[in-house]
């Protein structure tokens, strides 16, 4: 079993949200945080939180989708704390749309997603992902660390209508852990790094509770335990993630009981 506290943790996309919750999370348990978000205004609030609850943090405004941006973060923990134990890219947008919408009236395509539409989504959800991890990961290969690179999928990777960039990001990560657990194992890390995928349901992040009510109430006749996901039970199950090192390669669904689309 791995401890958090002294732990280094890496977090994209820590200015709010999850990553925020699972950086406050991480402290509280005794662990350090180096965060990365796109907002500078963001991070310096999260920052000041997280040191009014007495925790170590780094802070780098920086862009996921720039090779650059992410080696600076990876080299920033190193530098600051001197080790990486857990990563978590957390960052990532939704833009949805239908592939294509026809007209009702006329079955005319009056409307299509657009290619900019579809390519924001790929380059934040997962080329941002992938370097992310490679950056961190090659650190932690390099300085001999041991540690979770903890991904996050959704339970858009089992298809959701109007979100054909989203969901092909999500399952995308559905896959990664055990692409990137296989090769660990050829080269005798997987029992050093361990890599799995969280997926969330409807969480209760700001953007979330913020939607229409009528629209969130649809939501959440669908969810047996009749709410929405608390930020702090998504943080608290990557931090069972990273205790237990007999759990890799794998994707761990926490949503509730949702059925898409039935109650069963």
């Amino acid at each position: 079993m791995l401890e958090i506290n002294n732990a280094v943790a890496v977090i994209t996309g820590g200015a709010g949200g999850i990553g925020a919750e699972l950086a406050k999370y991480w402290v509280r348990q005794g662990g350090k945080v180096v965060l990365s978000d796109i907002s500078a205004a963001g991070l310096s609030e999260i920052e000041a939180e997280i040191k009014a609850l007495g925790g170590e943090v780094a802070t780098l405004a920086g862009d996921i989708t720039q090779e650059a941006d992410c080696a600076q973060l990876a080299d920033l923990a190193m530098e600051k704390f001197g080790q990486i134990n857990l990563v978590a890219p957390c960052a990532g947008i939704i833009q949805d749309g239908l592939l294509l919408a026809p007209d009702r009236e006329t079955g005319q395509v009056t409307k299509k997603m657009s290619l900019e539409q579809f390519q924001k989504v790929i380059n934040i959800n997962l080329t941002g992902v992938f370097l992310t991890v490679r950056e961190c990961g090659e650190r932690m290969i390099n300085h001999r660390c041991r540690g979770l690179i903890c991904l996050f999928s959704s339970t858009g990777s089992l298809g959701t209508a109007g979100q054909i960039n989203y969901s092909a990001t999500k399952a995308a990560m559905s896959v990664m852990p055990k692409v990137i657990t296989a090769e660990f194992f050829r080269r005798g890390l997987a029992n050093k790094i361990r890599c799995v995928a969280i997926a969330p349901g409807y969480v209760g992040t700001p953007m979330v509770a913020g939607m229409k009510q009528s629209a969130l109430e649809k939501i959440l006749e669908q969810v047996p335990i009749g709410r929405l996901v608390e930020p702090a039970e998504v943080a608290s199950l990557i931090g069972e993630l990273y205790r237990n090192e007999a759990l890799a390669g794998e994707v761990y669904f926490i949503h509730g009981g949702l059925r898409l689309g039935s109650k069963g």
